[in-house]
Parts: structure tokens; sequence; C-alpha cells
């Protein structure tokens, strides 16, 4: 069973992830993004600490079955779209903003959920649920088509956030509050659940239903799709704060009131926020990440993102840039120089391997407790000061340790000898932590930049590329001068002179070398 304990929303309290639904396996529902205009940083704060714990959870040994959705379907979509010069169709609208979605979740090192259901592939399922709740006497028919959960029928309604009925004046999100959907309700503190069709909107965007054609509620799609693919009771739901009320309150009692146990556990991750506000489009303050990775490596945006607690607010600014761009100028440079100390590049091991390495006691104890990134990153930065600690003047990477320094690393490393095995555990080591974090330097996607032109291996590519240039131009000189084409041959001599090419010409063939 998993050792992690959880803050859970619900309960208010850190308890104990397990049991789980099904020994071995942890299922997470987490709510995605709903399409409405291209992806800034605080969409990428869930993703990435829902990354961070499901990367924890597999070190631990469990399987993952991850869901997040979809929402492109929404009132907000066929508004933008409908508002955009020239317009657009709201479908096309909200598959580009999904592929700009897509492509920053890739660009930022967060792993493909198991599956990502869209919500208008699962409207059968929702039609399912919504006669469900009707048999069950927990929604109604407006008189005009719209179908409404009635939240007074349900005991529990407001458990997850602990509020009273009686204290609400609505349960709609403001975004969602709508004059012809309000005036059909028999309690303004109901919601809908499925939204009649309406003349000014486009007829592609609904669907026939036993009540009429119309397309569903907001937050109906979490409650349907997550029993598709979790199935009645699942371990964890999650999704950024903001969405506790009403969408999560709403969701439960969906899912509640068709008789599903729905979700053991809510986690809930905090904002960005800008100057102290809130990221959101409506203020003004976005932050869109395709620009932002204009300016910034992208691994640097995920540090400053998601070595934070998922509890805790990260304040974004260009002083948190510039620390996360430091640290990790600092993490990376020193894998790649323990990459490149011995010549034999034993740091350079697959994912696989550096997962079934022990991690320090203290890096698990962090993470077992709330995922406490305060304590892992401690346990990182010790990491790297050991690993910096351990290069030589010189780099004499095969000079035998001495007698006290490996008494100083204690016996189960027995297999360290020398200065060289000394530098390769201790960036393993450092590589297995920021693994967890999705943070290895020398993993997708960070890979590829980091063993960029500075790098040995870096150079020995560029080496190997510019010889096969130089050797084609060597060979077409060599033609040339049996063909008694001097012209040619001097032309071909100089040019690669101008990039820094010195040809010697000798019995065997010519020779060269840069200048």
């Amino acid at each position: 069973m998993p050792s992690l304990r959880l803050y859970d929303s619900a309960a208010r309290a850190v308890v104990p992830l397990a049991p789980t639904v099904t020994p071995g396996t942890v299922t997470i529902y987490l709510c995605g993004a709903t399409v409405q205009g291209s992806p800034h940083i605080g969409h990428m704060r869930s993703a990435i600490a829902f990354d961070v714990l499901r990367r924890w959870l597999e070190r631990c040994g469990q399987e993952v079955r991850l869901i997040r959705n979809v929402t492109d379907i929404d009132d907000k979509i066929l508004a933008r779209s409908a508002a955009a010069e020239p317009p657009v169709p709201w479908w096309a609208w909200a598959q580009r903003h999904e592929r700009e979605f897509d492509a920053a979740y890739r660009a930022l090192g967060v792993a493909p959920p198991t599956y990502e259901p869209r919500a208008t592939g699962h409207v059968p399922e929702m039609i399912d649920l919504v006669r469900r709740l009707l048999d069950a006497g927990h929604a109604y028919i407006g008189e005009r088509g719209n179908v409404y959960f009635s939240v007074a029928s349900l005991p529990d309604y407001g458990s997850l956030t602990n509020q009273r009925l009686e204290d609400l004046a609505t349960t709609e999100d403001e975004s969602q509050i709508d004059d012809d959907v309000e005036a059909d309700k028999r309690d303004p503190r109901d919601f809908a659940l499925w939204k009649t069709a309406k003349p000014t909107e486009p007829a592609d965007a609904a669907w026939d239903s036993p009540w009429g054609r119309g397309r569903p509620g907001w937050h109906l799609e979490c409650s349907a799709m997550s029993r598709r693919y979790l199935g009645d009771e699942f371990d964890i739901h999650g999704g950024g704060i903001d969405l506790r009320f009403p969408h999560h309150e709403n969701e439960q009692a969906q899912s509640h009131g068709a008789g599903w146990g729905f979700a053991r556990h809510w986690v809930h991750n905090a904002w960005v926020t800008v100057k102290g506000e809130k990221m959101s489009k409506s203020l003004g303050n976005s932050l869109i990440v395709a620009e932002l990775l204009r300016t910034y490596d992208a691994a640097v945006l995920r540090l400053a993102l998601g070595t934070v607690h998922h509890r805790s607010t990260v304040e974004f600014s260009e002083e948190t840039l510039a620390d996360a761009s430091a640290l990790w100028r600092r993490l990376s440079s020193a894998v790649v120089r323990a990459l490149d100390y011995d010549g034999t590049h034993a740091v350079d091991v697959p994912a696989a391997a550096l997962r079934e390495r022990p991690l320090p006691g203290a890096f698990t104890a962090a993470m077992d407790e709330d995922l406490g990134l305060a304590g892992a990153m401690a346990e990182v930065h010790a990491a790297l000061k050991r690993l910096n600690t351990a290069f030589t003047p010189g780099d004499d990477a095969a000079r035998p340790l001495t007698r006290d320094e490996l008494e100083a690393l204690g016996t189960q490393r027995t297999e360290v000898t020398t200065v060289g095995d000394l530098v390769r555990e201790r960036a393993l080591d450092l590589r297995s932590m920021l693994d967890v974090l999705g943070l290895d330097p020398l993993s997708a996607p960070w890979r590829d930049t980091v063993l960029g032109p500075g790098s040995r291996q870096g150079q020995d590519a560029a080496l190997k590329a510019l010889g096969q240039l130089v050797q084609h131009d060597l060979d077409e000189r060599a033609q040339a001068r049996a063909a008694k084409d001097w012209a040619r041959a001097d032309a071909l001599r100089s040019r690669l002179a101008a990039a820094g090419v010195v040809v010697e010409d000798s019995p065997a063939g010519a020779r060269w070398h840069l200048a």
C-alpha cells in the first residue's frame, strides 16, 4: 500500500491515501482545460503539481490511472469563437486551443494522462446520468426544457466545502449564470444539468435528448467521464482550489445522487499570483506559456511552478524566474560536468535505472508527507553540494579515495573506490531525486537543450558533422586536382580557409585541422 499522506480538502486534514480502491493502483481524475483560449501558467500549475504526484506514486511502486478531461463545449467557447474576427466555428476554436495546451504540457515535461476524454465525445453518458438523476428524484425538467439538479434533495450537499445550503444564494459559477436558465428554476440554488438549445447558438452545438435538443451543463461531464474511466468510486479527484465551489461540489452532488461513491479524497492545488492577484484572463495579467517560452527555458518555468508545495501560492515574477534560472543552471551544469568527468559517461543511465536506486530517507519522508517539496528540495540542494565537493582540482577522476573519504561514504558504497566513482554515485543520487520532480537534466524533454554545443557530447557531435562537411569539400577538391582544374581546387581550399579549416597536402593525401 502507498505510504503517502495527502491533505484532503473534504476532510480538511492530512490523511493516509491507503487503502486504495484497487490494491497496487491509484486512480486519479484531474479537471483539465476548458479550451476557450491559450494556456497560461495558471493552467500549468495544476498540470505540473499532479504530474509530480503521479511520478511519486509510480516511484513508490503504484500503477497510476490518471484521467484528465478536456472541456470542448462551453458557454465561453461559444462566446469567444463567435466574437473572433472573423468568427470561427466553435469546434475549430476548441481544437486550436486544445492543441496549444498539448504543446504546453509537452514543453514543460508533463507526462500524458492515461486517457484524455473530451466532453463532446461523452454526451450519451451524460444523458444517461441525467436520466438516472431524474429517476432518483434529484432532478427535474423546467418548462423551457432545461434540466436542473435539485440541491435540496441531497442531504450531503455542501459537505465538500463545508457550507450550509441555507447560506447559499446560488450554486452556479458566475460565468455560467444565464437569465434564460435562471428563470426556469424552481429554486435559485439549483444548477443546470442540461441546457436547452438556443436559436442564437450554433445548431451543431446541441445534441438530441429525451428532453429536447440541447447541451450539457458544465459540471455534468466530469461525473459522467470519471465513472466511465474509473468506475463508481476512485481514489483522488484533483484540480485547482478555485474549482472547489461550485464545480467540484456540484460534481459530487451529481455522482452521490446517482448512487456512486465518487472520489475518496480531494486534492486541490493553490493558484499562481502576479503582484498578489490570481492568474486569470479577466484580470488582464495572464502570462501565456508560448510567449514565456520565447524568453525562458521550459525547465526554468517548470522549476518555478513545480518546486513549491502544491497548496502554497506561487508568486510569479521576474525575481521568481531569475531564482529558478540560477538554480537550474547549477543543477544541470553539475550533472553535465559529472557526465563528462571521467570520459566513461557512466552517469548517463536511463530513467528506468534511476528509478531502481534508493532515495535518501529524508527525501522519501518529505514526499510521503503531503508531497513536502520544501523538505525534498532541501535534500536536492544537499545532494548538489555533495556532488560539487566531489570534483577534485584538475578533475583527477582516477585518484583513489583516501581511507577517511571511504569511511565517510559508509559501507553501502563498497563499489566506490575512486574520485570518478564518487562523482558518478553522487550525480546519480541527484538525478534520481530530480527525476521524481520531472527535472532530471539528462531526461526528455530537457536533455537536448542541456547537452547542447557547450557539452562534450555536443562538441563531439559538432566535430563529427564538421568532419563530414570538410571531407565532402576535400573529396571534391581531390577530383578537381586530378582533372587539373586548379582554379576549382584553389577555390575550395580558400572556402575551407575562410571557415577556419587549414588544409595541408601530403603524399598520402590532404589533411585538415582547425586554425
